[in-house]
């Protein structure tokens, strides 16, 4: 397998340092908000990764962390904490923002198919760990304690910068103007492993510690969780660009002050998803969740076969009418799959073939556009069975996870007429401008169990 290696910034085979077994670690939300479409981007990728390792036979074990504390708003050392922001806004705890933005984070993924990882764990579940690793890093000289924080001296750091390709000059204060400087710290690049009540004197999730009570950094979380289920060496460490640094970044530098070796051999990121008007974010224009397209008619899976369409290093843009596209594309294969016979007629000649075609596009830096393409390819080709279609796309799904060859059931002709005549009002309505009575038909069907979904070429529903 060739994968693309952040680190040397080239494509490499993929070795793991034990034969057939690859120990995955992939950061996971900071669960304050929901997550929008461009996070879940992420997971979508990461998650094509992980089953792509399993069809190409590798036994994976994946690990994601879940962010509960210690997240500060700028992804650095500035700002407030995002869970703390969080509790404010909706005027409840902490613990009660990140359980239900948790299960709000695995709901989307549940609606696209992206399997939970082997091992998912809170932050705050392992506060001891993160201790006993930054006492090691203070007694080894590669931590600091400064007016009652401690700070990693990255001057310490072998290759600081080599995964993001900064310099120190990257890092001087005043460069934004919303930075202030941190006199605590020897140099401004230093991060927090610890901050104790002298960082936010209201800080609701705070612990007892050798150096006073407080709570952990960011970077600090994921070095622990990682050490603890895969062991100091990892084969694949995943995230977004936009994790490149300084999180990974620091991630690397503390791992590697405490294990005294290199700590992950390949750093995989996913690039963004953009709307029009540049970087999708939580604050930037509308909050594009699964639940809103769901609102809006679309098929979650559809937006995954929009991802999968394009490269996972290449900048998506997101517009409606691109989802349009998709979302058809997707509804006219599922239709030409149902089409197909399921009359028991299996014809191996060609399966080896496709089969190890698509394991190319796999190793291929995981090339999903030409996986998609092999779907198209096996539908097209008259020499297979349609039962051999079946086979070989059910296959296929194992790792595109669009539920391609799952069954609808037939609806009754009384509720088909009563949706038709529905979709019909709507459309009246539509056109007279009274939104509200649309958006009530769309949503009266939703309870249906029926999704609208809307198109250039008129408005058609699926089954729910």
């Amino acid at each position: 397998m060739k994968i693309y290696n952040t680190l040397n910034r080239q494509l490499e085979e993929f070795i793991p340092r034990e034969e057939g077994v690859v120990r995955l670690y992939t950061c996971g939300p900071t669960v304050y908000h929901y997550a929008h479409i461009g996070n879940l981007r992420t997971y979508i990728f990461e998650d094509i990764l992980e089953k792509g390792l399993r069809y190409l036979g590798y036994d994976v074990r994946r690990v994601m962390n879940i962010t509960d504390v210690g997240h500060l708003t700028s992804d650095a050392d500035e700002g407030e904490d995002k869970m703390e922001k969080g509790a404010r806004r909706e005027g409840k705890t902490v613990a009660e923002i990140a359980k239900f933005y948790t299960d709000a984070f695995f709901s989307d993924c549940d609606k696209l198919n992206i399997r939970k990882p082997d091992i998912v764990e809170p932050a705050s579940n392992h506060i001891s760990t993160y201790i006993e690793m930054i006492s090691k890093m203070l007694e080894d000289g590669y931590a600091y304690l400064s007016s009652g924080n401690v700070y990693f001296d990255i001057s310490k750091a072998k290759d600081y910068y080599q995964l993001s390709g900064k310099n120190p000059e990257d890092l001087l204060v005043g460069v934004r103007e919303t930075v202030e400087e941190d006199t605590a710290k020897r140099n401004p690049g230093d991060f927090g492993l610890w901050f104790t009540v002298s960082k936010f004197s209201n800080q609701e999730m705070k612990w007892d510690s050798p150096w006073g009570v407080g709570y952990p950094g960011w970077h600090i979380e994921c070095s622990g969780i990682s050490g603890k289920y895969l062991g100091e060496y990892l084969d694949i460490h995943c995230g977004g660009v936009d994790n490149i640094f300084p999180h990974h970044t620091n991630e690397i530098a503390q791992s590697e002050a405490y294990f005294g070796h290199k700590w992950c051999n390949y750093w995989v990121h996913g690039e963004h998803l953009n709307d029009q008007s540049g970087k999708m974010s939580k604050s930037n224009g509308e909050f594009l969740t699964v639940s809103l397209l769901e609102e809006k008619g679309y098929d979650p899976l559809a937006y995954r076969y929009f991802c999968l369409g394009s490269h996972y290093r290449k900048v998506l843009t997101f517009t409606y009418d691109a989802l349009d596209q998709a979302s058809q594309a997707y509804q006219k294969l599922k239709s030409r799959i149902e089409k197909l016979s399921r009359t028991p007629d299996l014809k191996e000649g060609k399966i080896d073939f496709y089969q190890n075609a698509f394991k190319e596009a796999i190793a291929n830096d995981l090339n999903t556009s030409s996986m998609l393409t092999l779907v198209y390819d096996v539908l097209k080709d008259e020499e297979l069975t349609d039962f051999t279609k079946l086979y070989l796309i059910e296959d296929f799904d194992k790792v595109l996870s669009l539920d391609l060859t799952s069954e609808k059931e037939e609806l009754d002709s009384d509720l088909e007429s009563y949706i038709l005549k529905r979709i019909e009002d709507r459309a009246i309505a539509k056109q007279n401008k009274n939104f509200e009575e649309a958006d009530q038909i769309r949503e009266e069907l939703l309870e249906k169990g029926i999704r609208l979904i809307d198109g250039r070429e008129g408005t058609t529903y699926e089954r729910l």
